[in-house]
């Protein structure tokens, strides 16, 4: 399963693009979006995914 980030509460900061190991997060328009064929969460590099972890807006990194 991959995780999403909820549009609504996203505050576009751009920590979790830079801490995905996967590269699974990238900026699409004005929100940022997990690509779910690239996502992993994380298994293999963390014990939780780090976009979950570094994101300042609690709620906004869930899976999918």
């Amino acid at each position: 399963m991959a995780y999403k980030i909820v549009a609504s509460q996203c505050s576009v900061c751009g920590a979790c693009e830079f801490e995905c190991p996967n590269g699974a997060i990238s900026l699409k328009g004005d929100v940022y979006v997990v690509d779910p064929k690239k996502c992993t969460e994380c298994d293999g590099h963390c014990d939780t995914p780090r976009c979950a972890v570094v994101c300042p807006m609690e709620g906004t990194c869930v899976p999918a």
